[in-house]
């Protein structure tokens, strides 16, 4: 008999003999990822879901007279808020109409300091 097949056979016993592993063992990978998701989730995701909620809040509270600055960096001064878009001001007689939600900064207080 050579060493190889002796070695397959006494791994083969003990595999058959073996106890079962404690809890940890068993379920230690599913802990893991549990436990990486709880992390994750208020590391990462709650204060996500948090700052948007502000954001979409603040994007509501706008109101006509507002100094505001779009994502494309446009200055303008608010004239008309409707449901989903604004009216924004940016040049005297020259009026744009925006999204409310490409509206990044309201500059009214900024400027008067």
């Amino acid at each position: 008999m050579n060493l190889i097949t002796f070695l397959l056979q006494t791994s083969a016993g003990q595999a058959g003999q073996q106890a079962p592993g404690s809890f940890w063992e068993q379920y230690s990978f599913l802990i893991l990822m549990i436990l990486i998701f709880v992390v994750m989730y208020f590391f990462m995701i709650r204060p996500q879901q948090k700052k948007q909620k502000e954001i979409v809040k603040w994007r509501e509270s706008l109101k006509k007279g507002d100094k505001v600055v779009t994502v494309g960096g446009i200055y303008g001064t608010i004239v008309e808020v409707k449901d989903t878009f604004l009216l924004v001001e940016i040049d005297s007689n020259v009026k744009i109409r925006v999204d409310k939600s490409s509206v990044v900064k309201d500059i009214t207080d900024a400027q008067n300091k």
